[in-house]
């Protein structure tokens, strides 16, 4: 008997009325298939995916195939957004049986979890055959898919990544080496491969399909901020303002697609995520300063994650489907005809602003996705056309919203609300942050301190959190401060207790987590970072906030041990690259006695010879010298914080931020006529503020 309805997964409960008799992953499930001695028929998906639906329609809700896997096994459904970690160990053993990926994943196995063939999409009467060759193969061949299982399971141990030996230069009881944890050099030859798979005419990397890819796009900021190579900057912006400019950005309601199915970022695949909008306002925010297009860009989609994605219960729903009654994009694209019933006498003008050539519509039956080639002239007849085609489009089938809560996920959107709050003052921004945070504390974290992995009308489930919710929900805390500092610690220690291989890196589950074939720890990056490149970020910004030096150490380890698979594969763990450049520079900029220029009057001059990506300075600072004292210090002058930003202070060895808004070439060094001997400024129209003489403490100037 079909289970699913009780399932807390929305993707799970839209299988509920399928004549398949879906049950949950479970002991008992595993238990019943060996009981009946049938394979498990393990089918992987997730609410927004097309194809999944595709097969959905034409396989489980069919009667004939029902019976034929009802029959002869036991047909267990998994959501891959509410277990990731079955969702990994799967796909490994899909690639290693086919070479390939996707979803819907089609897994069988045996009772105790063994895969032993594993595909993704079937039509109907191929996946016919299959259920047949599948069952003839068991009740025929049982010891030949024996092997076959021993050998997969064999293949997926053997193809994970070969990690470094760090514990003998940075012993997990520390400390780490004063020296970055990769060199320059060699995050140089990483930046130039990143750049070397780039699109210099659309943005981005490759062909199509061609997603957004957030984490490489962070790298190659980073690796600017090191090194001032304008054309890392520069394939940023192009890249941003193609995506913004293309069908990918919803030109009408703001809020991104998770990618585009061409090279131009012209037709997208029409479901959109949270992690790809959190990620890509994280983006538009740090370009906030560079360039009109970037700002309302990113307050569109800021405005669009409080306004669409918020649930009842105060935090992010997960995603809004591709399809509308079947059809991917009905709700999005428009006809001339249909611009012209909405329209009137301003469609002709509409149709040029976005683009369209009605002669050759660029979607299916006749159909345009919006685009926005240039900004046009007329800025106040543009508002007011997206406005009527806006309210038009309400009036039509919406697609549906997965409103389960992934505390992932809302991490990033956390993390990317606090950033973008802090470039712009949006107080707004700032409290829906924070009613999230408040959700996953209610919620999500339990007595213990361990993490649910999702959550639906404030029901945590039963899953888990993995090592990226951890993580990325401690990121998100950090950001926001104030007693959620503490919070973002205890999730830091979770990971160090239940997540650590013991030799410096991580894996994806927990040690007391249910066991699996296989124990995934992945370095590679998805559409976020990988898991273990938000633990070593968590880590490294808990240093930052705090000061404490262990979570460096932790940092330094992780990025260390993961070296040879950076080497091997930068373009896909960026996030580790991106952590491996903070670390480079946190590094570099420890102060002692002879760094900086003493001035007259015992000011210490910082040069300002570093700048960050996208509109912002900074320069990480540490106040120390032997062992934490600060006494040879004298006025230290840094730059002016931002008028939206609150400074807060930190404790002498902390890592401080100096940071000025604005774009443009970097400024010249303070001099000493920015400081007066007693600290004071000397006029009013300086660019820095003075510490006091003494005062053993630095000032913070970001969230």
């Amino acid at each position: 008997m079909n289970e699913l309805a009780g399932a807390l997964s929305p993707y799970l409960r839209q299988h509920a009325a399928n004549p398949v008799a879906w049950r949950q992953w479970s002991a008992a499930a595993l238990a019943e298939a060996a009981e009946r001695d049938v394979p498990v028929l393990i089918s992987i998906g997730y609410s927004t995916c097309h194809w999944c639906h595709v097969m959905a329609h034409e396989s489980f809700e069919d009667k004939t195939v029902a019976d034929a896997i009802n029959s002869r096994f036991v047909a267990v459904k998994v959501d891959r957004e509410e277990r990731p970690d079955l969702d990994a160990v799967y796909m490994q053993a899909t690639m290693a049986i086919t070479g390939q990926g996707g979803w819907p994943m089609t897994v069988f196995a045996f009772p105790d979890g063994t895969p032993f063939f594993a595909g993704t999409y079937f039509p109907k009467s191929h996946f016919l055959r299959l259920l047949d060759a599948v069952h003839t193969a068991w009740t025929t061949q049982r010891e030949e898919l024996e092997h076959q299982g021993a050998a997969i399971v064999e293949a997926s141990a053997q193809t994970g990544p070969a990690f470094a030996d760090v514990t003998v230069a940075c012993p997990l009881d520390g400390p780490c080496p004063p020296a970055p944890p990769i060199r320059t050099d060699l995050l140089d030859a990483a930046a130039a491969t990143t750049l070397a798979s780039a699109d210099t005419v659309n943005g981005g990397f490759g062909a199509a399909p061609k997603f957004p890819s957030v984490p490489a796009l962070r790298f190659l900021c980073d690796a600017y901020v090191r090194t001032g190579d304008a054309a890392l900057l520069d394939h940023v912006k192009l890249t941003a303002e193609r995506m913004a400019r293309g069908g990918i950005y919803d030109q009408l309601e703001g809020g991104f697609a998770r990618y585009s199915v061409d090279a131009e970022w012209t037709v997208p695949h029409f479901e959109k995520m949270l992690y790809d909008n959190a990620e890509l306002l994280w983006l538009y925010a740090r370009l906030y300063g560079e360039d009109a297009l970037f700002a309302r860009v990113a307050d569109e989609t800021a405005a669009f994650l409080l306004e669409r994605f918020s649930t009842e219960e105060g935090a992010f729903a997960a995603a809004f489907d591709a399809d509308t009654d079947g059809v991917e994009g009905l709700t999005y694209v428009w006809t001339v005809r249909e611009l012209e019933a909405v329209l009137g006498e301003d469609a002709a003008w509409a149709a040029e602003v976005f683009g369209i050539d009605p002669a050759n519509p660029n979607f299916e039956h006749g159909a345009n996705v919006l685009e926005l080639p240039r900004d046009p002239r007329d800025s106040a007849r543009w508002e007011a056309v997206r406005h009527r085609l806006l309210a038009a489009r309400r009036l039509r089938a919406q697609p549906g919203r997965d409103d389960k809560v992934v505390a992932a996920w809302n991490g990033l959107a956390i993390a990317a609300l606090a950033e973008y709050a802090s470039r712009t003052g949006h107080r707004d921004s700032l409290l829906a942050a924070e009613r999230a945070a408040e959700l996953l504390r209610r919620v999500h974290i339990g007595a213990d301190g361990r993490l649910a992995r999702a959550s639906l009308a404030g029901v945590a489930s039963e899953a888990p959190g993995i090592l990226e919710d951890y993580a990325a929900v401690a990121l998100g805390f950090l950001r926001l401060g104030g007693d959620w500092t503490a919070r973002a610690q205890g999730l830091i220690e979770q990971i160090r207790e239940h997540f650590t291989d013991f030799e410096g890196g991580f894996y994806d589950t927990a040690a007391d987590a249910e066991a699996l074939v296989t124990r995934p720890a992945d370095v590679h990056d998805g559409p976020t970072a990988s898991g273990w490149a938000l633990a070593a970020a968590a880590m490294l910004e808990a240093f930052q906030v705090t000061g404490e030096e262990t979570y460096k150490d932790d940092a330094w380890r992780a990025v260390a041990r993961a070296e040879p698979v950076m080497a091997a594969n930068p373009r896909f763990t960026a996030g580790l690259h991106a952590a491996a450049e903070a670390l480079a520079r946190a590094q570099r900029t420890e102060l002692s006695t002879g760094d900086g220029e003493l001035s007259t009057g015992g000011n210490l001059l910082l040069p300002l010879d570093y700048r960050t990506c996208c509109s912002r300075w900074k320069k990480a600072i540490w106040l120390r010298r032997d062992g934490g004292d600060t006494r040879g210090f004298a006025n230290v002058a840094i730059p002016r914080p931002r008028a939206a930003l609150q400074p807060r202070a930190v404790p002498a060895g902390a890592a401080s931020s100096m940071e000025r808004g604005g774009g443009g070439a970097p400024g010249p060094p303070p001099t000493a006529r920015n400081c007066r001997p007693d600290g004071r400024e000397s006029h009013s129209a300086s660019s820095y503020i003075c510490l006091p003489l003494g005062k053993r403490r630095a000032y913070v100037c970001e969230l």
